[in-house]
């Protein structure tokens, strides 16, 4: 098939990838999205059981894209603390806004809603082509232009090819981008499930033995649990009959007080892999999302640091094309990869630090973990650090 041109194909039409194409909207620059989902689903996703706790910058973000008024308001949880606890210990390490003077922490939004609100914008702008309901087989650049051969046969060229795709980017493979891959060996379930006591906005990570647990609070009495185990074990809760389900929940979280338990909403099942592009760009060539920096989901970053990669990629592409420049030139997707890495790489290092700790069972790494939370307790520096790093109220908007 003849070859379809743009400035910018975008491999991949999640939420950063959306975002990302947004972003560029109105200033003359023509995207196209490919994406291996078909159309209905892109318009309504179903729900995946993820909650994602937006920071200040990101919510600031969506509302700038036009889509933050598109997500019901009803749906939105304020996280007004957040509390990590260790094993059988009652002493707790908590979070809260303290002198910040905002209303919350974050915002927890289901992932499927924030998609759903980014694909209606990205629907409303002539500059922005969807192509769902078809994959990208081969990517190649040259030094004019990327070209991506479909899998429905059709070919694509732009100035530049954004991967926006997966932590397992085959395309990020295709340009010779390596990558540095952490496999924690477990496996996390999410669902909701209600309960009947409040939860006053309070987040919850529990460093039980055996497993990881956390608790993110949803309008209503009921919260979004998060249990990480050994894959087997994921396997089994998945598949386990609701009222077998449910009565070992209440088992499990009988020290969390929430009284009887209720499942309601589907069950979803995710492997714990980390993984850390060595490069975010290559001739005209970039990678931005989970093909960037695939995040361990304890410090619930992940998708925040998505939402600033498109942010920090849009910002460079927009200067150079206001300048007449190539937008592909090595310089401004080398601005790119810099800020990124910087926004990236202590946090990436730290949460895999975090987790590989809280994931060993011996005897000195509980002593271990039960003396770093009860330092942190005492230094309220750090309290305060770690709040400004989770509330995120930066507002370098592209």
């Amino acid at each position: 098939m003849q070859g379809v041109e743009h400035d910018i194909a975008i491999i991949g039409a999640g939420p950063v990838g959306l975002s990302f194409a947004i972003a560029l909207a109105g200033q003359g620059i023509s995207t196209l999205l490919v994406e291996r989902q078909p159309a209905e689903v892109l318009a309504e996703p179903a729900f995946d059981g993820r909650e994602i706790a937006l920071t200040h910058h990101s919510r600031a973000l969506l509302e700038a894209l036009g889509a933050w008024t598109r997500i019901p308001a009803n749906a939105v949880s304020p996280l007004r603390e957040a509390r990590v606890l260790n094993g059988t210990a009652s002493y707790a390490l908590t979070f809260d806004t303290g002198s910040e003077g905002a209303e919350a922490l974050g915002y927890l939004v289901s992932n499927h809603l924030i998609r759903r609100a980014l694909h209606q914008v990205a629907r409303e702008r002539s500059e922005i082509t969807i192509l769902a309901g078809t994959g990208v087989d081969r990517v190649s650049t040259t030094g004019e232009s990327a070209r991506l051969v479909l899998s429905d046969g059709q070919e694509v060229t732009a100035r530049l090819a954004v991967a926006a795709d997966t932590r397992f980017s085959r395309s990020r493979q295709q340009l010779g981008i390596g990558v540095s891959t952490l496999d924690f060996n477990r496996s996390m379930l999410v669902c909701r499930m209600a309960h009947e006591a409040p939860h006053g906005h309070v987040a919850t990570e529990w460093f039980d033995y055996g497993q990881t647990i956390a608790l993110l609070p949803v309008n209503g009495n009921a919260s979004s649990v998060v249990i990480t185990r050994s894959h087997q074990e994921i396997g089994r809760l998945k598949t386990l009959p609701q009222p077998e389900f449910e009565a070992e929940m209440a088992r499990s979280l009988a020290r969390r007080n929430l009284g009887p338990l209720r499942l309601v909403s589907t069950r979803h099942a995710y492997p714990l892999v980390a993984t850390y592009a060595r490069r975010f760009m290559a001739r005209r060539f970039a990678v931005i999302g989970d093909a960037a920096v695939g995040m361990h989901p304890v410090t619930a970053h992940g998708f925040n640091l998505g939402l600033r990669g498109a942010e920090s990629l849009a910002r460079e592409i927009l200067s150079a094309h206001r300048r007449g420049r190539d937008i592909a030139a090595p310089d401004v997707l080398g601005r790119y990869e810099a800020a990124h890495r910087l926004a990236t790489g202590p946090l990436y290092a730290g949460t895999n630090a975090l987790a590989r700790l809280y994931a060993e069972e011996g005897p000195a790494a509980r002593i271990l973990r039960h003396a770093v939370l009860r330092a942190g307790g005492v230094l309220t520096p750090f309290r305060k650090a770690v709040a400004s790093m989770l509330m995120d109220k930066g507002t370098n908007a592209a």
